[in-house]
């Protein structure tokens, strides 16, 4: 955008005001909600959903900055909630994916993990060896999350990722999901998503070979 169209400064602090201004509607609306489906929160959502729009644009076209959040629009991919009010127990589901960039790295990483000499040969090929061993090495070590942030330590590049909080009316009895832990997700029972991927990441130009894609801070959907 050229700096005759950029927004002023004052036009960014209006926006954050008219924000503010519309989180304080939609809290009024919750706390005065008359049902689950009370047109009053809904026409506030909606408003939030707007003026936050509007900030996040503004910001970016003045300051090139973007909000660490995302208000799911009226298309959101997920169906209209249908679950319980005040669940009484909640499944979190996470996919990570990950493209293995590189291998020596994942392998070095690996053998400081094990003794080499006790242990699997990781260099030796074979379908218990190699990278195959070492990420078995490296996942049964560390936690997903330590690896989500240290991923290029380990040889791994970013790819999509998701998390939905699924409510549930009561816990799953143990061991009932293990053998297919994602068969039962039902998206008219997500009470909240939130999505990592280049796609949304409109700052980079795709065109422009010199730029590798990170994907965003998560966003709700």
């Amino acid at each position: 955008m050229s700096d005759a169209a950029q927004p002023t400064a004052a036009e960014v602090r209006t926006a954050a005001e008219a924000v503010k201004a519309a989180l304080d509607r939609h809290l009024a609306a919750v706390e005065r909600r008359s049902g689950e489906d009370d047109p009053a929160v809904y026409e506030a959502f909606n408003e939030l959903a707007a003026a936050a729009e509007e900030y996040d644009e503004l910001l970016y076209d003045r300051y090139d900055e973007v909000t660490p959040f995302e208000i799911p629009s009226g298309d959101d991919s997920l169906p209209p909630y249908t679950g319980p009010e005040e669940p009484n127990a909640l499944s979190v589901l996470i996919r990570r994916d990950y493209a293995v960039v590189e291998p020596q790295r994942l392998l070095a990483q690996a053998s400081r993990v094990v003794d080499l000499e006790a242990g699997p040969d990781l260099n030796t090929g074979g379908a218990g060896s190699g990278v195959h061993a070492a990420l078995g090495v490296l996942f049964g070590e560390f936690e997903p999350d330590e690896i989500a942030s240290r991923h290029k330590e380990f040889g791994l590049e970013e790819g999509d990722s998701t998390l939905w909080v699924s409510a549930a009316d009561e816990p799953a009895e143990p061991g009932e999901w293990l053998e297919a832990p994602f068969d039962q997700a039902d998206p008219q029972r997500v009470v909240c998503r939130f999505d990592v991927s280049a796609v949304f990441d409109d700052e980079l130009d795709p065109d422009d070979d010199s730029v590798a894609l990170e994907p965003l801070e998560d966003v709700e959907h």
